[in-house]
């Protein structure tokens, strides 16, 4: 029998390996028909795994930024990156309680990595919208949302899980315009106005494309919203800021024949920011904040072209491709040390920008087989990650250190510092889906990861599911997951400066401040992510069903300066000492949780479904502290009508539990007086979709009852309560098809 080893990395690495090659291999038998799902396909019905259709778009219609329906899954919650409340209305994806550095974005398979090209702050946090935001809802088929072991396949960044974001194919000519505006009841928040078009279709017999066109102004709230509502002590807080979309992405599709498929694909997108008053600390009445309130002070552009080949061959099948993705992160000049963090530095306008380029390449295999008397499909892949960034702005910050002082690896002179960084992943993977017997597959799988910086990782899966009867099911699942460290936290020369205040409460100032500097010795985050779940899919009645336990331990999880520092330097003052501390891996931090949904046919026009997420436990070992913000239990139900073939009424609801405060401050360590949680509360909001000939009617009331959430301050003295809830709203939208 030739070496299988040697097969599966050739398969891998050189996906133009033909068929006849692998046919020689005689002592393998390739099934005529795939018996065994590939890994890719079972992941679909795995225990962790939800499916968004173009169905759930129009019976929950979203503003613009498809989170907004993503956050009704199970274990899905939407948080900042840290509990610090900084940029707290810039709230993103959030699986299983991870945050959202450990949710991988990708769009068509293909990792979206825009969100690094903005500089991390000592608390972890970013000032982004992050990554959800660069596909038009009209233009998307499905997401399927990955969470715990199954995600463990798709490497560095998916710990917490995976939202692939599947966009329409060309497969059949048309054109779709679509009109959408909302209107909040209340005049002090932003209202929405959207368009797109999509035109879709063969050019040829072989040769089809697909074009997206979309323009979106989300206003920004008023710098008044929060005002009344602010805790003593604290900075009155900024309402959610605008955006202004343009979005431009382009398909060509070749059918080679009937095995071979190719996609070229190129994209633009453009998000520019309207100006809500938010930054780092001081609130909307900083004396820069109002100098730019309104106005535009952030444009993203993001650039991507790709080439994506399928193959359906007798053997098996694949799916490869290669994508540039280049970044633009242009913005006002602004604050990079202790309490003017974020704060713009000039009122001349001034603006610096940030490039980030990534270079992503994955070919991956499936291979249905006959061994050992089994019938099983076995998946092997390999990819690469390239990011390239340079950045002139975020390394400027000085070092209140004598003249002649040297610190290893770190340019003290700004103007010294390069700005560029740069850093590169390779990673190879193997699953097998071994089906033991009729009722029972079980999958392992191991990936192998080197990262240029951090060095190398094993991220080792097993899953199991047994089919115990024609109705009921169980699967458990066990891996370890991991993320490399981002170039901010492995660059020597990033460096971050507090006067004094901000030094960790335990080594508090010496007269000329705290420096912390980025570390290239940092080890990779890793987890161990557990789940053992039953399911119900009733055959007569309609009813399904599942719960999922879920336990992950978090292991050296990258943050700052709360330990000791690794110099005491001096300050060039007399009796003045400079402490200098760098990020470094925390030892440990828990999650678990449960995740439970029901889907009840009352009727064969009414259907009911419900989905909970309850957060058992979410904390740092060390510090005591939670992860991030999210609520102890969530409760997602909606009932969908079908009046007629034409119309639908969908009532739907969101109940958050209450939501646990942190009780110390997580950049420094000093205890919060008066820590709030954020009180439980239910948004209730109803929708009625109606279709006459070619054109989709959506009117929607979110909020019906108007229960209005504000944030309470820019700091973690505003406890738990560092996010808005916009209040009532009306959603009008409509789509013609011809």
């Amino acid at each position: 029998m030739p070496d299988l080893g040697k097969i599966i990395l050739l398969t891998a690495l050189f996906p133009g390996l033909s068929a006849n090659v692998l046919a020689q291999t005689d002592d393998i038998e390739t099934l005529d028909t795939t018996v065994v799902q590939a890994a890719s396909e079972e992941l679909k019905q795995a225990q962790g795994v939800s499916v968004i259709t173009e169905e759930d778009f129009k019976r929950r219609p979203v503003s613009n930024d498809v989170s907004e329906l993503i956050k009704t899954m199970p274990g899905i919650n939407l948080t900042g990156n840290s509990s610090t409340g900084q940029y707290g209305n810039n709230r993103q994806i959030d699986i299983r309680g991870m945050g959202p550095e450990n949710t991988l974005i990708l769009i068509d398979g293909k990792p979206v990595l825009s969100r690094n090209a903005v500089k991390m702050g000592r608390s972890g946090e970013r000032n982004t919208r992050g990554d959800s935001n660069w596909v038009p809802p009209e233009a998307i088929e499905s997401i399927e949302v990955i969470r715990g072991p199954a995600a463990a396949r798709y490497g560095s960044g998916a710990s917490g899980g995976v939202i692939n974001i599947i966009t329409k194919k060309p497969d059949e000519a048309g054109v779709s315009v679509t009109v959408q505006a909302e209107i909040p009841e209340n005049s002090l928040e932003g209202g929405n106005k959207r368009a797109d078009v999509i035109l879709s279709g063969p050019l040829s017999e072989r040769f089809s494309h697909r074009t997206i066109l979309n323009y979106n102004k989300q206003e920004g709230d008023s710098p008044e919203l929060n005002r009344d509502a602010t805790v003593e002590g604290s900075n009155t807080a900024a309402g959610s800021e605008g955006v202004e979309n343009i979005d431009f992405r382009t398909l060509l599709r070749f059918d080679q024949d009937d095995i071979n498929t190719w996609e070229l694909e190129a994209a633009y997108s453009r998000q520019g920011n309207e100006y809500a008053g938010d930054n780092a600390f001081q609130g909307v009445d900083h004396a820069n904040s109002q100098l730019y309130i309104g106005q535009e002070t952030n444009v993203m552009r993001r650039k991507t072209i790709s080439g994506t080949h399928r193959g359906d061959f007798d053997f098996g099948d694949s799916f490869s491709y290669i994508q540039f993705e280049e970044t633009d992160n242009t913005r006002l000049s602004e604050g990079l040390a202790g309490g003017p963090e974020g704060s713009f530095n000039t009122d001349t306008g001034e603006t610096v920008t940030i490039m980030l380029r990534n270079l992503t390449a994955k070919s991956e295999w499936n291979i249905p087989l006959e061994l050992f008397g089994k019938s099983q499909t076995m998946t092997v892949g390999a990819e690469f990650r390239g990011e390239r960034m340079d950045d002139p702005s975020s390394l400027q910050a000085g070092i209140n250190v004598a003249d002649g002082v040297v610190i290893d690896g770190t340019d003290i002179a700004a103007e010294d510092r390069d700005p560029h960084s740069s850093a590169e992943l390779y990673g190879v993977y193997v699953e097998d889906n071994i089906m033991l017997t009729e009722d029972v597959m079980l999958t392992p799988g191991v990936r192998f990861d080197h990262h240029s910086e951090a060095g190398s990782n094993v991220s080792p899966s097993l899953n199991i599911s047994w089919q115990s009867t024609s109705e009921v099911s169980f699967q458990a699942g066990i891996s370890r997951a991991f993320k490399a460290p981002n170039l901010y936290q492995t660059n020597p020369n990033y460096v971050y400066t507090t006067r004094g205040n901000g030094c960790p409460v335990d080594y508090p100032s010496q007269g000329s401040g705290c420096s912390i500097l980025g570390n290239p010795d940092l080890e990779h985050e890793t987890s161990v992510n557990k789940e053992i779940g039953v399911n119900y899919a009733g055959t007569d009645n309609g009813i399904s069903a599942g719960l999922t336990y879920f336990h992950n331990d978090y292991k050296n999880k990258i943050v700052t300066g709360n330990t000791a520092p690794i110099y005491v330097l001096d300050g060039g003052n007399a009796d003045t000492y400079v402490q200098i501390f760098q990020w470094y891996n925390t030892p440990e931090a828990v999650i678990e949780g449960l995740e439970g949904s029901l889907l009840i046919p009352i009727t064969n026009d009414i259907e009911w479904s419900t989905n909970a997420t309850v957060m058992l436990e979410s904390e740092d070992k060390e510090t005591g502290q939670p992860l991030s913000i999210v609520p102890d239990y969530t409760i997602n139900t909606q009932v969908a009508w079908s009046v007629t073939e034409d119309w639908e009424l969908v009532a739907s609801a969101q109940h958050y539990g209450e939501t646990e405060s942190p009780t110390a401050s997580t950049t420094s360590g000093a205890v919060i007086e008066n820590p709030e949680p954020r009180e439980a509360y239910t948004i209730v909001n109803l929708n009625s979709v109606y279709s006459y000939k070619n054109i989709d009617f959506t009117f929607t009331v979110k909020n019906l009852f108007d229960k209005t959430i504000l944030r309470e301050g820019t700091q973690t003295n505003a406890g738990a309560n560092t996010y808005n809830e916009p209040g009532r709203n009306f959603l009008v939208s409509a789509t013609y098809h011809f």
